[in-house]
């Protein structure tokens, strides 16, 4: 079957050269729209097979107004499990947490696109959400990664898991989730062997006894084994936060993404990696399997990869307990107001003005500022009305096209 599969692959490609894959994505692996056809209907049908897909419309309960429906908000969720990998990655390691979490700003005009990663260690408000054994839990203050975990609470649920998550995200930013992509590890090496590697640069030298990842300083092509050991290290990587790991797991989905496109024209390569990459996925019903991602990708091919920024939500750590991750407001809030009035939130990048979603100038607070009160939700105001041309706040931002190496 790979070898049809190579073929319909190639024919595709060959009559159709200005055709592209549209790659995007942040965190761990983050999310690949991939826009792929084929003239084999075996291939559509085996990729589509490989995706799990549920159903949690009837879990998430009332959902903020979704004030433009053209646009689109994905969230991806990088789940902890480590079924089937290597136990040199670790053994007697939880594994109902979500491991990464960030939502993917898609807007109508299909001329831009956001990636916020938002830190695991986040203080936040969890409401009440259905566990495995069909009880309701409390609302709770806690880590944004335990909403995931309320729903594996008696055995493995991804679906429990990802609507607590989903109804998490909803309440405590105003965002409407209109789809989710659940991505496993168990199909990242595959992944990455499909490519023939992955490009990474880091500055100084790696050595990393819990991964035995061990790098000179300088760029290289990571092997499968070595790439997941570099978006999975954390105590022992850098500063030993998560916030570092999320750069690195960023910096790293950029060079996945040039992979990819310089692998377009060898159909084996590429169909092997989507076949590891169908098999990790757990979508959301309406999204519609490998052909939902197909048009999605077909309406974003001509987004270029500078008008693709990757970020992490602007944070500050609990001074009272340092292991919390605290929100910083106002600039927070204004970025969740940009995603709801499908304004830019790193509109600086995009070579527009740094103004509000409302227009107005903005100004960071110094780190300085009274940091926001833990464990109290976070009070979502209706946003304000936005001009198509406002841009919020100048944020740190890498877009799709920068180099890994860039500071």
């Amino acid at each position: 079957m790979l070898q049809k599969a190579g073929r319909s692959l190639g024919h595709w490609l060959r009559h159709w050269p200005r055709r592209k894959i549209i790659a995007c994505g942040g965190g761990f692996l983050a999310l690949l729209l991939i826009g792929v056809t084929t003239t084999g209907y075996e291939i559509l049908h085996h990729l589509n097979a490989n995706i799990q897909q549920d159903d949690i419309s009837g879990l998430l309960g009332a959902q903020p107004v979704n004030t433009h429906p053209q646009a689109e908000n994905i969230m991806v969720v990088g789940s902890d499990s480590r079924d089937g990998l290597n136990p040199s990655y670790g053994t007697g390691l939880v594994t109902d947490q979500s491991d990464t979490l960030m939502v993917i700003h898609i807007p109508a005009s299909r001329q831009w696109a956001e990636v916020m990663s938002i830190p695991r260690d986040s203080w936040v408000s969890i409401p009440a959400c259905e566990m495995g054994d069909r009880q309701l839990s409390s609302p709770t203050q806690f880590k944004i990664n335990e909403a995931f975990a309320i729903g594996n609470l008696d055995g493995n649920h991804t679906r429990l898991g990802v609507a607590c998550t989903v109804k998490t995200v909803e309440q405590d930013t105003g965002i409407y989730v209109n789809h989710f992509i659940v991505v496993n590890f168990t199909g990242f090496e595959n992944m990455v062997a499909a490519l023939g590697g992955v490009d990474e640069c880091n500055p100084t030298p790696i050595d990393d006894p819990n991964s035995g990842l061990r790098l000179s300083a300088g760029s290289h092509l990571l092997t499968p084994a070595q790439a997941l050991g570099y978006v999975r290290a954390r105590y022992t990587l850098g500063d030993g936060s998560d916030l570092e790991r999320i750069g690195r797991q960023q910096a790293f989905m950029s060079s996945l993404v040039s992979r990819v496109r310089s692998e377009l024209y060898n159909p084996l390569a590429i169909y092997r990696f989507l076949d590891a990459f169908t098999s990790s996925l757990t979508v959301d019903t309406q999204l519609g399997g490998i052909t939902g991602l197909y048009d999605l990708g077909q309406s974003l091919r001509a987004i270029p990869s500078s008008k693709i920024a990757f970020f992490t939500l602007p944070n500050h750590t609990d001074p009272t307990a340092t292991a919390n991750v605290l929100w910083t407001q106002p600039e927070d809030g204004q970025i969740f107001a940009s995603f709801r009035d499908d304004v830019p939130a790193s509109g600086s990048l995009f070579g527009a003005s740094t103004t509000t979603a409302s227009g107005s100038a903005s100004k960071t607070e110094p780190a300085s500022a009274p940091p926001s009160t833990a464990g109290h939700p976070l009070s979502v105001s209706p946003s304000p009305s936005a001009s198509p041309s406002a841009s919020p706040l100048a944020i740190q931002a890498r877009t799709a096209n920068q180099s890994i190496c860039a500071g």
